[in-house]
């Protein structure tokens, strides 16, 4: 808690402030000093840390957090302590950040069901509803780890129909995903389900599940996102539209 307001409101109110000072356990000297804007030894000592700490976090590139900035001070035999090192660093608003990690989704199998690209790209949105899908595994980073997250998109009405949650990538997650799209839409027989070369999309499960529900598989070229043709024609309308 900072005494220095009450020793001062003590002073504006006509009290003795050697009193107060001693009440509180405040140097008289260090009481007029910081009401006079003179800096502290602890001040002074602070701010000569932190310009090192600043150092240090510059050198890093900005990827440096308290702990390593802290190990470098004790590498470079200065006394600082775990706690002070963050609490400056808070105070001068600076924080380590690491590279964004790269998660692969796209596994090929290579002993996995061959289909053909009946898409060849063509992701503009069709007449009828429910004739052609898209699928596609993103990945999300949560406080408890990894998450992925499945979609199934009806290319028609740019409707989310289906998707699935969870913790791993395995051939049960594409599954759920169009399981819900079952039944959410209840497509006929006939209907196109496009997606990357990933092994869960073309495993011999998921193919047993599309050809249970009559739908005809369609794969595109490895590496490539069905959301991109997508999205770049999405971007290609309202640019249209906006125009218009």
């Amino acid at each position: 808690m900072k005494v220095h307001p009450f020793i001062e409101a003590e002073k504006v109110a006509g009290h003795n402030v050697a009193k107060a000072c001693e009440l509180l356990k405040v140097s008289k000297s260090a009481f007029y000093e910081r009401r006079n804007g003179v800096p502290s030894q602890r001040e002074i000592t602070d701010a000569e840390l932190l310009e090192q700490i600043t150092a240090i976090h510059a050198e890093s590139k900005g990827t440096y957090g308290a702990p390593r900035v802290h190990k470098e001070l004790l590498h470079r035999h200065v006394a600082a302590g775990k706690r002070k090192v963050t609490r400056l660093m808070r105070q001068a608003g600076l924080e380590g950040r690491c590279k964004k990690r790269w998660r692969k989704t796209t596994v090929a199998d290579p002993d996995a069901e061959a289909a053909r690209d009946l898409i060849q790209r063509h992701f503009g949105p069709c007449e009828e509803m429910d004739r052609r899908y898209v699928g596609d595994i993103t990945y999300i980073s949560t406080w408890e780890g990894w998450a992925y997250l499945a979609t199934v998109i009806d290319l028609a009405s740019r409707r989310v129909v289906g998707w699935a949650l969870a913790d791993h990538m395995r051939t049960e997650l594409v599954e759920d995903a169009l399981t819900m799209a079952f039944a959410n839409r209840a497509p006929e027989e006939g209907l196109i389900f496009h997606s990357d070369r990933g092994c869960q999309y073309t495993s011999g499960d998921f193919a047993e599940l599309a050809r249970a529900n009559g739908v005809v598989l369609s794969v595109g070229r490895k590496g490539e996102c069905p959301f991109t043709g997508y999205y770049d024609l999405d971007e290609e309308r309202d640019g249209q539209q906006a125009a218009a």
